[in-house]
């Protein structure tokens, strides 16, 4: 159906940056929303940042100023540039879109990548 695949993980220095890619592929009529959470060791899933079909913007706290989400519609694909990273940034990173498939377009259905690790060192 559709899978999405990341990439840009990986370890970084504190105030380092990290740059995340996300592509979606298969059977695929439009992209609504997409995103970026992530999920510490023992904690909750968040949202990290999303962006909808209309370009807006929507950013956790903790990560404003210093993260910054884009997309680019006719590759599929949405990125998260991370900047001035911290120790507290590690975690795994998933990304998530709201997709309408070409077999029932009149639905949106949300799908996950399979994750990235990003670790960041003090």
């Amino acid at each position: 159906q559709v899978q999405l695949v990341e990439s840009g993980g990986g370890l970084v220095q504190a105030g380092g940056s990290l740059r995340l890619s996300c592509a979606a592929s298969g059977s695929i009529f439009s992209i609504n929303t997409m995103g970026w959470y992530r999920q510490a060791p023992g904690k909750q899933r968040e949202l990290v940042a999303d962006s909808t079909s209309g370009s807006s913007t929507n950013y956790a706290d903790s990560v404003k100023g210093r993260f910054t989400i884009s997309r680019d519609n006719a590759k599929n694909t949405v990125y998260l540039q991370m900047s001035s990273l911290k120790p507290e940034d590690t975690a795994v990173y998933y990304c998530s879109m709201t997709v309408r498939t070409l077999r029932i377009p009149n639905i949106l259905s949300p799908y996950w990548g399979q994750g990235t690790q990003v670790t960041v060192s003090s």
